[in-house]
Order: C-alpha cells, then structure tokens, then sequence
C-alpha cells in the first residue's frame, strides 16, 4: 500500500456530474493500495472462506490481473474478511479520497497530462497495443504517488452513494451516505471505456448488487 498525505485539492470539473469544483481537504494521511485488488488476493479469500462468490475471469486469465465481475456488495465483504484477518481496519475509500490519490497532485485530466496518450493506461482508446481486456495490474507507470492503474483497467467501486452533481457533497473527504444509495460511484474507467472516463475527475455509478466483467476495486487502510 502507499501511504497518501493529508491535503487540500479541487474535486469535480465542469462537466456534467462533475460541477461544481470544490475545495476538498483530506484532513489526514491514509493508505491506498497500490494496484487495484487481483483475483490472486480475491482467491485467497474464497479458499479461506472469507468469500463465497468465485468470479469468473473470462479466459483473460487470474493471478495478477484484476478482479472483475465483483460487485460493491462483494468489495465490501472482501474488506470485512481482510480487516478481520489483519486486526487492520480495511474499506473502500471515500470518492473524495480516490480523486486525490488518482491526481497525486497534479491538475490535469490525467496525471500525466492532458492527452491520453499511448500505453499510459487500458481503456479502449488508450492505443495499448492489446486486445480489449484487463492487463496485470501496475503493466503502465505509476503515479507520483507510485499508485497505479487509476486510469482504465477495471472501474473500482468507491464507497459514496451516487448523486448528480457535487451540490451538497462533503468536504472534508469522507465518503457521501446520502442519495441514491442502492446506486454506487466507480471510479478510473476500465479496459472498455473511452478515455474520457478514465480522466482524474470521471464518475459514473452502478447498482451496488450486480456484477459487471469491467468492475473491481482497491482498498484503503485507516492509519492511527
């Protein structure tokens, strides 16, 4: 895991579902995992009973790739058997905590620029040079805080209900529990998103119950 200063940043843009842009201040430093949970890690839960649900990983193959076909229901038991495992408080982070380690600082739509690019992510503009499915987690460069994958690979589920618009939302990063809870926010895009999703500051939903073949997720760990 990487631990991630306390801060202050602007969440949102003008898009829509992403205004307005608003101060943000990440009152204390957490850690975030590295790489999004793989299905290595995920396995490992089912063989010790912590889990039920095996998903599938459509031939694309397990070990280090991501998790897919796990729903926000499924992360969270995920983070109630390893928190129990550990003596460690593990959760999904806040949707407030995901932007500002996804932008690590900087202020452009992704952390390496404006552009997409090539092979700086997996998405299905991203001009990877692979076929379009998930890749082993950290396969591009990190991001100045050596976190990767934030862009593209698989959606990852966040912890806040979904709304809207950012009218209302907290400020002091913690997750948002209010809205249309039965709708959850993911996060980065996946391998068949266009890149505008995958930009720091793209946000979608999905029913927090379904599983979907481009949605994971990744872990933050409380610190004293």
């Amino acid at each position: 895991m990487v631990v991630v200063p306390a801060g202050v940043f602007t969440m949102g843009s003008k898009a829509e579902y992403e205004r307005p842009a608003h101060r943000v201040a990440i009152e204390k430093p957490f850690a975030i995992g590295r790489y999004e949970i793989t299905f290595a890690e995920w396995d490992q839960c089912t063989r010790e009973g912590g889990c039920s649900h095996r998903p599938q990983d459509r031939g694309w193959g397990r070990d280090k790739r991501p998790v897919v076909n796990v729903s926000w229901l499924d992360a969270k038991i995920y983070a109630a058997w390893l928190s129990q495992k550990t003596g460690e408080t593990y959760r999904l982070p806040s949707e407030a905590e995901w932007e500002y380690a996804a932008r690590a600082g900087t202020r452009t739509s992704y952390w390496w620029g404006e552009d997409v690019g090539s092979r700086n992510a997996n998405c299905q503009d991203c001009n990877t040079g692979q076929p379009p499915r998930t890749l082993p987690v950290g396969s591009f460069k990190g991001n100045p805080f050596g976190i990767f994958d934030m862009s593209g690979n698989v959606a990852e589920w966040v912890e806040d209900c979904w709304n809207d618009n950012y009218r209302g939302a907290p400020a002091d990063g913690t997750a948002w529990k209010t809205g249309q809870c039965r709708l959850r926010v993911l996060r980065g895009g996946a391998f068949d998103s266009a890149s505008t999703y995958a930009r720091s500051e793209a946000r979608f939903r999905y029913d927090h119950d379904v599983r979907y073949s481009a949605n994971g997720f990744r872990l933050v760990r409380e610190l004293p």
